[in-house]
């Protein structure tokens, strides 16, 4: 499985999850210009722009520190442009997520749910 194919089954596995948990996916990766959202979801008056990245296993690290500081901002700057095209209703609380899964070798799949893994200043 190639890396591209590795991280459409981690993204599929994490709608999954969420929609478990009550969640609603509106968007899988939403584009705006050369930048993408994974996920965005909405459970209740939350609306989460969600990162999902995926490992095989844990030779390169946990999935989530992968998420550097650059990421975090072009995430930011798609959730600008979603929000652009799909105005929240007032007091809907917006925020960035974080999703780590596991693909173990055993065909187990692990998954992180981080509810507000980190804050965009405007």
């Amino acid at each position: 499985m190639d890396r591209y194919e590795l991280g459409r089954r981690g993204e599929a596995a994490a709608a999954r999850y969420l929609e478990r948990r009550g969640w609603r996916i509106l968007d899988r990766n939403y584009r705006s210009g050369h930048k993408e959202v994974d996920l965005v979801a909405r459970r209740g008056r939350v609306l989460a722009f969600v990162e999902v990245k995926t490992r095989r296993n844990g030779s390169f690290g946990h999935p989530l520190e992968s998420i550097t500081w650059q990421k975090r901002r072009e995430v930011a700057a798609c959730a600008r442009g979603w929000i652009r095209e799909h105005p929240p209703s007032s007091g809907t609380i917006r925020r960035f997520d974080a999703v780590a899964v596991r693909l173990e070798p055993c065909g187990r799949v692990v998954i992180e749910h981080v509810a507000d893994a980190w804050w965009a200043g405007e």
